[in-house]
């Protein structure tokens, strides 16, 4: 991601200033009972309604809900599409808006900077850790392939936005796609992938990957 060398193979310098950035504890096993009554009460709905809505015996939800039964995968899809979510989200724990929510700002060129010699990032939100994104803006140095040292790679999915300039993205699959200003792509990290600046000036670009 931080498209450039990085010693630790498959994942580049600016992924693992993020990750380092983040909190590594082990995250607190969920209480399912205790979550399925939150998740429940949060909707203002009574066993018999719950339990309807899952097409479960109220008597198998009251169950649940106490601890007493351990639900089959089965009974989990039923509680699952009754309440509107997926199966992972019932062990998934709520979080607390703190002062409504989290949010930060950083206003133009005031992010970290992080030079390379084909790319000059500007992490934005650098300050707010456990993050699932990380956004940057990047001035294209490169103006040839041969500049990087092989392909880039790593993991997760990238989004890219061509906010001045042009550029052109080289990726492991396909063909070179030139692109200009409000052009943007969408692709799988893991797949080696490149871009430069085709533009006289260098170009500038949006790229935000996720961090999952």
């Amino acid at each position: 991601m931080s498209h450039a060398p990085s010693d630790t193979p498959g994942e580049p310098s600016l992924i693992r200033l993020a990750r380092a950035s983040g909190d590594d504890r082990a995250p607190v096993p969920v209480d399912l009972a205790a979550r399925v009554r939150e998740l429940r009460k949060a909707r203002s709905w009574t066993l018999e309604q719950a339990a309807g809505r899952a097409g479960l015996a109220r008597s198998t939800l009251s169950k649940i809900e106490n601890g007493q039964m351990s639900p089959t995968y089965d009974a989990l899809k039923k509680l699952a599409g009754g309440l509107g979510i997926s199966v992972p989200q019932l062990f998934t724990p709520s979080v607390a808006p703190q002062g409504g929510g989290r949010m930060i700002t950083t206003k133009r060129g005031e992010g970290a900077a992080h030079a390379t010699t084909t790319y000059e990032h500007e992490l934005l939100a650098d300050q707010l850790v456990q993050k699932s994104m990380l956004p940057y803006r990047a001035r294209i140095r490169a103006r040839r392939f041969e500049e990087f040292d092989g392909w880039v790679r790593h993991e997760g999915e990238e989004f890219l936005y061509v906010l001045t300039g042009a550029v052109r993205l080289f990726t492991e699959f396909y063909q070179p796609v030139d692109m200009l200003r409000g052009d943007s792509a969408y692709y799988d990290a893991a797949m080696g992938h490149n871009v430069v600046s085709t533009s006289d000036d260098d170009a500038t670009i949006l790229w935000v990957t996720s961090l999952a």
